[in-house]
């Protein structure tokens, strides 16, 4: 009601203002488009995990000097978006995306299986907030309870060498939500990563405050964070 009032009071204030000005904008009634609760509202939000989560990636990338990138089901308009001023990213989805964007590579696939992308052959990947949905069927992916496992082996057997994955998902106490996704204690994401090094864990945790290179173990028991994990390949693996 607050809102419709302001709405109301502004409107002919408006109208008395302009009423003796030759004005390019004329004052219709017909022609409103009432806005009540903007005025309400904080002058920007911070999307859970994405926000913090999207930045933190982006510098990395920058920081790693690539020209070339590749993604894995991350954002489009937050991370990916990030990146494109001073990297090409190439983006792997098993949804289709038919924008063309300057910049950006597309390649619709089934990430748990990409026989596509040649064994060691990317030098810098990354994959946001999206591991913990595969297998699950939510995106019309096959429904797979090792969905998981296979999309992280699959990143890790086309990294080259000494390449970089950025990495992402829910962490705290290890459970399913089915179809939503899966939280991950943050040391298994590690496990899973074996012939590789943890080059930084950074976490946004259940308050949405975040932490930036702090000790894996001591976020096993929050209930719904962002692990934020960036490894290294190791020579030979």
């Amino acid at each position: 009601m607050g809102g419709m009032f302001h709405f109301v009071r502004d409107f002919f204030r408006y109208k008395k203002l302009t009423q003796s000005m030759d004005y390019g904008f004329p004052l219709r009634f017909s022609r409103s488009y009432p806005c009540y609760i903007d005025r309400y509202e904080m002058a920007g939000s911070i999307p859970r995990h994405y926000f913090w989560q999207d930045l933190w990636g982006a510098k990395k990338v920058y920081q790693l000097g690539c020209s070339k990138h590749y993604d894995i089901g991350s954002r489009l308009d937050g991370f990916i978006a990030h990146c494109l001023p001073f990297c090409e990213v190439t983006m792997l989805d098993i949804r289709p995306l038919n924008v063309p964007i300057s910049g950006l590579s597309f390649i619709q696939a089934n990430c748990m299986n990409m026989p596509q992308i040649p064994d060691g052959s990317i030098a810098s990947l990354s994959c946001f907030h999206a591991v913990e949905h595969f297998g699950l069927g939510r995106y019309g992916d096959p429904v797979d309870p090792e969905g998981h496992t296979k999309a992280i082996s699959e990143m890790k057997r086309i990294i080259s060498a000494n390449g970089d994955i950025l990495f992402s998902v829910p962490v705290g106490i290890q459970r399913l939500e089915f179809n939503g996704h899966r939280i991950f204690d943050p040391m298994t994401i590690i496990g899973l990563f074996d012939g590789f090094d943890l080059v930084e864990f950074s976490v946004i945790d259940d308050e949405d405050y975040f932490h930036q290179s702090v000790a894996p173990e001591s976020f096993r028991n929050i209930n719904y964070g962002c692990g934020l994990f960036h490894f290294c390949k190791r020579q030979g693996n």
